[in-house]
């Protein structure tokens, strides 16, 4: 087991380029394969349909942005850190200590993947500071737990995606002219059952691979106080405009707006969520719950640091979506799908097939613009179910994500340990999690649609 962890680890810490370089290669890639397979593969459509995938992605991906930037900023405020200090207090050994790190992090994430990214990583912070346990592998702990949820929880790319009318990624409403809502997706019981029973036997998992007493490398304390109180919080200005920027009433009529309109909108046409929805929801809970406009500025640009990967790498995955769309290269794809599977095992398909092209491409909604195009017209064509063959994608991008660390990386800077330590916990999670999920698609989804 030790070689396997080393042997991952220096695969991705020596071997794979930064996620920027490796989405240029993929570029490179579907042109010529649109070149060489696909039948208007000629130069002039390729750089169309490339410039207009790129353009075409921009709202999509600010959208998904937002979800981070706001799910952050809402773990910032200090009701919720207070929370997790008080939460904290219950844990009184590893196993206490792993368990509530799991929970935490798993609730976070459900409804917010920004939010539970940031919550997970504090919590193992908190728990830290009270009991003496290996500090990557309870960080190795919320990680898992934010994998576990992110691409399946209210905040889920895929999901929303098929969710929201007129999206550019709503792959499946571009087929069929209708939407899947999240009932069918997130909230549907073959997703939350195999979710929450992996919740419950993952914490076991841990402490049965959670180092020897003699190994432990614990974190320290007082460092990690210091961190902690090492906060900036803005130059307060003893002015009008500084009392207007601290006013909590100034905030609060925004937050009375948005949550009137809200209101009004589910009142006429019934609740429902899409990704604006989502994102506007946190925006007036991340206020409500910072009191002041200038608190919450702080904490958005606090938040906007983790986001210069996606903002560069999106438009990209976007022109690969339009190079694919554009050429016919998608319509290739989805036949030679069709040849070897069929409607009962297309969602497993689509996950396998996802489970690779984490490892190269590890954004949910740029994983999405790449797989999407093929599979959904081979489900459509086929029979198999759309929720689940869309599903399938976002869990597989889901076990694969224990093994690529673009989105481990802001969870270390957070907790200040290392990252190939942590990856080495998260590698035995994977083979828990990608075996487990595996099934699930095979046997029940087959059974349930």
């Amino acid at each position: 087991m030790q070689r396997c962890v080393y042997t991952c680890v220096y695969l991705f810490e020596r071997i794979m380029p930064d996620p920027f370089v490796i989405v240029i290669l993929l570029t490179a890639v579907t042109a010529l394969c649109a070149f060489f397979l696909a039948p208007h593969g000629t130069p002039s459509v390729i750089l169309t349909g490339w410039y207009k995938g790129i353009v075409g992605i921009f709202t999509f991906a600010f959208q998904m942005v937002l979800i981070l930037v706001t799910g952050y900023a809402l773990a910032n405020a200090n009701v919720v850190q207070t929370g997790l200090r008080r939460v904290a207090l219950l844990a009184s050994g590893p196993g206490s200590a792993v368990a509530i790190v799991f929970a935490v992090g798993a609730g976070a994430t459900f409804l917010n993947w920004g939010f539970g990214l940031v919550v997970g990583a504090m919590m193992a912070k908190e728990v830290a500071k009270r009991v003496r346990v290996d500090f990557a592998w309870l960080v190795a702990a919320s990680y898992t737990s934010w994998v576990l949820w992110a691409f399946t929880g209210m905040s889920s790319s895929i999901a929303l995606s098929i969710a929201s009318p007129g999206s550019p990624l709503n792959l499946i409403e571009k087929q069929i002219h209708s939407v899947v809502p999240l009932s069918q997706t997130v909230f549907a019981s073959w997703i939350l059952l195999p979710g929450l029973l992996a919740t419950v036997l993952l914490p076991a998992l841990f402490m049965l691979i959670r180092a020897a007493p003699g190994d432990v490398i614990a974190a320290d304390p007082q460092a990690l106080a210091e961190q902690d109180a090492h906060s900036d919080g803005g130059v307060k200005r003893k002015s009008i405009a500084g009392r207007l920027e601290g006013s909590r009433i100034c905030a609060m009529v925004f937050v009375v707006a948005g949550v009137a309109y809200l209101a009004q909108e589910w009142s006429q046409h019934g609740v429902s969520l899409d990704i604006n929805t989502v994102i506007f929801i946190f925006l007036l809970t991340g206020l409500a719950l910072h009191g002041s406009a200038r608190a919450y500025v702080d904490a958005i640009s606090k938040a906007a640091r983790v986001t210069g990967p996606m903002l560069l790498q999106y438009p990209f995955y976007g022109g690969i979506m339009g190079i694919m769309s554009a050429t016919g290269l998608a319509q290739v794809a989805s036949s030679a799908f069709i040849h070897f599977a069929s409607g009962h095992t297309l969602p497993f398909w689509s996950y396998i097939g996802s489970l690779f092209i984490t490892l190269l491409i590890p954004s949910g909604g740029g994983h999405w613009a790449v797989q999407g195009p093929f599979t959904i017209p081979a489900a459509v064509q086929l029979g198999a179910s759309l929720p689940g063959t869309a599903m399938g994608i976002a869990t597989g991008e889901l076990a694969a994500s224990l093994l690529q660390p673009f989105w481990a990386i802001p969870v270390v800077a957070i907790a200040g340990v290392g990252v190939q330590r942590v990856i080495g916990f998260t590698f035995v999670s994977f083979l828990a999690c990608g075996s487990f999920f595996g099934l699930v698609y095979l046997v029940l989804v087959p059974l349930l649609h």
